[in-house]
């Protein structure tokens, strides 16, 4: 072999080498790009929020694993307890913003959409409010609380919960201190109120049971007649505390449709499932109901431990069924939040009988994701993405 051959074959052989690099190096560069876990927020970005009611320890961010998952899984926060009215005006005209604001900056920071949790609502009020029986104080009590609260946070609060639970299961409107003091123009006069503190808010009416015929028909009513007057109001927020056989599919997407024919958008506001059995006349989600003949009583408590996989295998169907039925209708649907963020935070493990060990959401009390989350998820793998749906500025 010449020498002339060998420089051109080991030629040859290095730029077989140099051509085998470039075609391999741009391989091993995607394999180091790390890759986007999949999401709730992202799988459902284009179809709806996805969000979860945080609690105290959350929005000062002493709970590291929550905050974690709430960062990587959600789009929108809610306030499970810090923003009602005992809260933030727990003594007449003094107002305590303390966790509204860090409850409020959490949400900037992860670029959520931020709910504000509740306006007006009969229960947890501060003692100062059941001694007002006069309508002309009872409406500056109320005038004071809107203006100052959603002023403070225009801009800031993209949906407030308005008036919460206002209604009877017969679809009139419940004898609430409210009401009783004021009349039915409460309502009304908290949409106005809140409406000229913060026109770009979304204005909500929230509620339980509203799956039910003749509570649904009162919604109906209710939306009618601030329509009709023309108050602003933007949704419905239908609070989902549930259970693994009930409502059925087609009570709920009855509702959504009713609602949604008004020109409102459908919230699913409180989310949860119950694993457990409750007493036979425990009535939706009324806080007041509290049966202490059953605290310790094992039937009513029997998942103690883990959840039975025969169990767990229910809960999940019936997650998976109804985000089923919430794609079939997301042009109507803006928001589904969840109650919690894992089942050791619900307060389903305190409510309606205290002390019990429930099991209603999608992450473990060790905030590992169930069998649930993952039937949620494969409903909308094929169609992921991994952005949030966040208005703009």
């Amino acid at each position: 072999m010449t020498n002339t051959f060998k420089a051109l074959t080991l030629f040859s052989v290095l730029l077989l080498f140099l051509h085998s690099c470039k075609e391999t190096k741009p391989d091993k560069l995607v394999e180091e790009v790390p890759k986007e876990l999949p999401s709730l927020k992202g799988s459902f970005a284009n179809s709806f929020y996805i969000g979860a009611a945080i609690n105290e320890h959350q929005i000062i961010e002493t709970d590291d694993k929550g905050i974690e998952v709430i960062d990587r899984e959600f789009n929108t926060l809610t306030p499970e307890n810090n923003m009602k009215w005992m809260y933030l005006q727990p003594v007449a005209g003094t107002f305590d913003f303390e966790f509204a604001d860090k409850y409020v900056a959490l949400g900037e920071k992860m670029d959520m959409f931020v709910v504000g949790h509740t306006l007006v609502w009969h229960s947890q009020l501060p003692d100062f409010m059941h001694s007002v029986k006069d309508s002309a104080a009872m409406a500056a009590q109320i005038k004071n609380h809107i203006n100052t609260v959603v002023s403070r946070y225009k801009g800031k609060i993209h949906a407030w919960d308005v008036v919460n639970e206002a209604l009877n299961e017969d679809g009139s409107l419940r004898a609430s201190l409210f009401q009783q003091v004021l009349g039915d123009e409460y309502v009304e006069y908290a949409f106005q109120l809140a409406a000229e503190a913060d026109p770009e808010a979304e204005l909500i009416y929230n509620d339980y049971n509203l799956w039910k015929p003749e509570k649904r028909a009162g919604v109906v009513r209710l939306v009618k007649r601030l329509q009709a007057k023309g108050i602003k109001i933007d949704g419905v927020g239908m609070q989902a505390h549930w259970s693994l056989v009930g409502p059925t599919l087609e009570d709920i997407e009855n509702s959504i449709i009713a609602y949604s024919e008004l020109g409102v958008k459908v919230h699913f506001t409180e989310l949860d499932v119950t694993a457990l059995p409750n007493p036979w006349d425990a009535e939706g989600a009324e806080v007041s109901q509290n049966y202490e003949e059953y605290e310790g009583d094992e039937t009513m408590d029997p998942y103690r431990g883990d959840l039975p996989d025969s169990v767990q295998m229910q809960l999940a169907k019936r997650y998976q069924e109804l985000f089923k039925l919430f794609l079939k209708h997301e042009d109507k649907i803006d928001r589904v939040t969840f109650w919690g963020v894992n089942d050791g935070g619900s307060w389903l493990n305190g409510w309606p009988i205290k002390g019990r060990t429930n099991h209603p959401l999608l992450f473990d009390r060790d905030f590992e994701p169930k069998k649930a989350y993952s039937e949620v998820m494969a409903l909308k793998m094929k169609d992921k993405v991994t952005y949030n749906k966040i208005p703009s500025e």
